[in-house]
């Protein structure tokens, strides 16, 4: 089973989507079995709480359930995961400032590393924007997620 961690800041937007979006497409292809999948932030400014409202409404239009609970990243979490996917560089350096060794920083990823539309670009904040922000992200997510679960399940069958 491959363990795989979401990561954003606070663990309230972009993250338990990539979570809930990951999870639904593992899911569809039979594939739960093969992945452990969370998600965590940086910061832990919202731990204990729910994803944004915006976040939940957006995804449930489109079917999905967000249902995360907000968690900060913590050494274990270096060592316990196989894959650590960060939605944004400034994410990314946090986690990889975070790494004690090699081997954990060898596991940290760019969440859109494999996009060939915008490789390694960064999965933008909605925070402060309106619905289309959130919509935006759910687009990004949703694609980057397939390209995700078909590498890893690619990957998988070598």
């Amino acid at each position: 089973m491959k363990k795989i961690l979401f990561v954003c800041l606070g663990n309230i937007c972009r993250s338990p989507l990539a979570e809930a979006l990951f999870r639904a497409k593992v899911d569809s292809q039979n594939l739960s079995d093969n992945f452990y999948i969370d998600s965590c932030g940086t910061n832990g400014f919202h731990n204990g709480e729910r994803a944004d409202d915006r976040t939940r409404k957006n995804a449930s239009t489109h079917g999905i359930e967000v249902d995360s609970i907000s968690r900060q990243l913590t050494l274990g979490d270096l060592m316990d995961f196989d894959l650590i996917v960060t939605m944004a560089s400034d994410v990314h350096f946090q986690v990889l400032n975070f790494c004690r060794t090699q081997e954990q920083k060898d596991k940290i990823h760019l969440f859109r590393e494999l996009d060939p539309d915008a490789p390694n670009s960064n999965i933008p904040d909605p925070w402060y924007g309106g619905d289309e922000g959130f919509e935006n992200v759910f687009q990004i997510i949703d694609k980057n997620a397939d390209l995700w679960v078909n590498y890893l399940n690619a990957a998988s069958n070598e």
